[in-house]
């Protein structure tokens, strides 16, 4: 690890992570919460409730506007992630963290819950990745890394319940995980296991999970995922949520280590602001001195990536109103059951950005004292009162979940009788659970109860001195088994060296050449022909493994927008590709020093019929960074200019350059146009003195060039384009070397 160094421009190499895996040791355990920075200056804001900078990162687009820089909200920012390979999934966290990311919530696989023991070997995930000491030790390894290279600790996570619970946490314990899930509710409710058998394991769990300084999050989320009609089921929330966490810190976990998972209950189309509002100011209210996590509603997401986002900023906005230590980053793969790289990092942004954008909100507004807000609390907070009253009046927790009290799709009091009923005696574990024998030992640190080392000379105080420490304290009595199946990593890694290796590429969405790209289309037919119609199309194109993903409707009968995944059949070997270089451009002193020593005079205008204005003015005008800043005196005709009248005012004017705006593309006008401009400046004489450019959103470079003039500048071309266009061409006409052939010259010699 010591000389493993991570590149920008370099792939991170998994095999190398693999390397002497049995030897790797956590370099800390315990939560980090980001630093805050109040009153950061970047460019020219100032900003209230940010968070240390990165040193390695990538910003939201428009940054670049702003000298690239990229405030840090003051939440921690999760990202979940569950493709079930662990290797791909290294990979998509430092994507994530160079967005963001210092949450890495590894889902595990549906089934581990069942499992008695700790796993090893690695069968592929099921809507997850199996938690195994590899894996786990792998990513960690892989996140010291990371965490160098973005310049900021990053906390790792995943899941302490089911029937392995314990055998879990000394697990996470021993290889530096940060955060994890236990709730031993969530254990009886939503899988079953018994309930005597959850809490006495989840004893041991948090008394673990307590010594590792292991923040804890709950489950209690999940009733309104369960329930029919999840925004009826607000009382039980925090009610579940209390009995977490007052239970956790019972235990022994500090209440600054104990963090609820809170999810707005409604979605749209209801006003969920009116709903979910009181709730997150209820829940705050009765467990003020816990950490808060704010997740989005994924209930009812039908895997848009438009709905998805929408919904999480409408989150947010709650996160920024009440209070969000850790916000979380849910994505569409919770509709699409797909996990993709690039939503990981999509939502990582959208939370950046949201947040960022209500920097210093709280400063400006407050949650209103009086009206329907502190009502609608007041009534939450009795509601979940009396709900945590009747518990105990039926003889406690395990007698109400017996009776279906809870994920019942009634508001408390109501009931409607489906609640998620769980007997006492039943459900996975039941009967194994067995008291102690009186001279029972158990010389190991964080052990929940008594360990008894006393009647053989040990001290209670430091049990496991009694053997010489236990795995906690002496890393050698770890046992690290390797993996023992056919599907491992190194076979998987095997598969796909080429593409590791940068032999080949191929589009992947979730694992090294899965091959897998997305399309949008527009089909003008209702929804069910749309579909048929996008596979066709998916099939005519050669996709293997064509499927739709998301389908909205924009009329019945008028059309259907369909996004569909499907795989390439084939890769790309990089070494045939003509790959252009960067766009060139000068810099400022450069570019001030040749205008103002060969003076350069423009006509420039929209033309044909076209009005939009806004991209030419950007070109031109100083304000925007435009030519003028240089000092080029600029001519400015106006929108629907005809070519006759841009080409006579240039002879009018003398000018050294013509510049065409043209946004219309309907039957190539646009490339009609410059070849026009072109012939009308030969007609006039005036074609080898003026330079001729032209641009537009829908125009492409090289056919512009085809046209005569001189160069084209489609999407993305700013003034300093045009500017640095305008001193090289001019160079050239002068008979002088351009810039650009003097610095491909120096870096010809500095190579040879």
């Amino acid at each position: 690890m010591a000389d493993m160094i991570l590149k920008r421009n370099e792939k991170i190499n998994v095999r190398e992570i693999l390397k002497d895996l049995d030897k790797y040791e956590p370099r800390r355990r315990g939560w980090h919460w980001r630093e805050p920075a109040p009153n950061l200056k970047m460019y020219e804001f100032t900003y209230k409730d940010v968070s240390k900078p990165l040193k390695n990162y990538v910003g939201l687009p428009p940054a670049k506007f702003f000298d690239n820089i990229d405030p840090q909200p003051l939440p921690v920012i999760t990202t979940e992630i569950a493709s079930g390979r662990f290797e791909d999934d290294i990979r998509r966290m430092r994507m994530t963290a160079w967005h963001g990311a210092d949450h890495i919530m590894v889902i595990r696989h549906m089934g581990q819950s069942h499992i008695d023991g700790l796993m090893e070997g690695t069968p592929q995930g099921i809507g997850g990745v199996p938690i195994t000491r590899k894996q786990v030790r792998a990513q960690r390894k892989a996140l010291d890394l990371i965490e160098d290279e973005v310049g900021r600790p990053i906390n790792y996570h995943s899941y302490v319940s089911g029937v392995a619970g314990p055998d879990v946490a000394v697990m996470f314990a021993e290889e530096g995980i940060n955060g994890a899930h236990q709730d031993p509710q969530y254990n009886v409710l939503y899988r079953d296991i018994n309930c005597v058998r959850s809490f006495v394991d989840a004893c041991e769990s948090k008394k673990v999970m307590a010594w590792a300084e292991i923040l804890q999050i709950d489950g209690a989320h999940n009733a309104n995922a369960t329930a029919r009609e999840a925004w009826k089921v607000m009382p039980e929330l925090i009610v579940q949520h209390a009995i977490n966490s007052l239970f956790s810190e019972k235990v022994g976990i500090k209440p600054e280590n104990i963090s609820l998972s809170t999810v707005p209950p409604t979605a749209t189309p209801a006003p969920c602001m009116y709903y979910d509002l009181p709730y997150a100011v209820a829940l705050r209210d009765f467990c003020d001195r816990y950490k808060m996590r704010a997740q989005q509603n994924t209930k009812y997401i039908c895997s848009s990536v438009r709905e998805a986002t929408v919904t999480h900023v409408m989150n947010m906005v709650i996160s920024k109103l009440t209070r969000a230590d850790i916000q979380s980053t849910i994505t569409p793969d919770e509709g699409r059951n797909v996990p993709w790289h690039i939503y990981n990092v999509e939502a990582c942004d959208n939370a950046k950005q949201a947040l960022i954008a209500m920097d210093g909100l709280m400063e400006m507004v407050e949650l209103k004292k009086d009206g329907p807000l502190p009502e609608t609390v007041r009534d939450l907070k009795e509601r979940a009162t009396l709900f945590m009253e009747e518990i105990i009046e039926v003889g406690g927790y395990f007698q109400a979940v017996q009776e279906g009290f809870f994920v019942d799709s009634a508001k408390y009091p109501a009931r409607n009788g489906d609640g998620i009923a769980r007997k006492i005696e039943g459900g996975i574990g039941y009967g194994f659970i067995f008291e102690r024998d009186e001279d029972y030992m158990a010389p190991v640190t964080a052990h929940f109860g008594y360990n008894n080392v006393e009647q053989y000379g040990g001290d209670p105080e430091n049990p496991s001195a009694l053997i010489g420490g236990c795995t906690f304290e002496d890393r050698s009595k770890i046992v690290f088994i390797d993996e023992l199946d056919e599907d491992n990593v190194n076979t998987r890694l095997e598969k796909v060296a080429k593409y590791h290796d940068g032999k080949a590429i191929i589009p992947e969405v979730e694992w090294c050449g899965d091959g897998i790209i997305l399309l949008t289309m527009m089909v003008p037919s209702e929804r069910r022909m749309a579909e048929a119609v996008a596979l066709e199309i998916g099939k005519k194109l050669g996709l293997e493994s064509c499927e739709v993903t998301s389908k909205e409707i924009m009329q019945d009968a008028e059309g259907t927008r369909i996004e569909m995944k499907g795989k390439v059949p084939f890769d790309i070997d990089p070494s045939t590709l003509v790959i252009p270089p960067e766009p060139f451009r000068l810099d400022d002193a450069t570019l001030f020093k040749e205008i103002e020593e060969h003076p350069v005079r423009v006509v420039c205008g929209t033309v044909g019929e076209d009005e939009h204005s806004v991209g030419l003015r950007e070109i031109i005008n100083i304000k925007h960074g435009g030519i003028e800043k240089w000092g080029v005196e600029v001519h400015y005709l106006g929108t629907s200019v005809p070519v006759e009248k841009l080409v006579d005012a240039a002879v009018e004017l003398d000018a050294d350059a013509i510049l065409a705006s043209t946004i219309i593309s309907h039957d190539n006008v646009h490339y009609k146009n410059m070849k026009r401009i072109n012939e009308l400046a030969i007609e006039k004489g005036i074609r080898d003195k003026v330079m001729i450019a032209a641009g537009g959103t829908q125009v492409v470079p090289e056919e512009a060039v085809k046209t005569g003039i001189d160069q084209g500048f489609g999407r993305d071309s700013h003034g300093i384009d045009v500017a640095t266009f305008l001193v090289e061409e001019g160079r050239r006409r002068r008979g002088e070397k351009t810039f650009e052939e003097i610095q491909r010259e120096k870096e010809a010699e500095e190579l040879a």
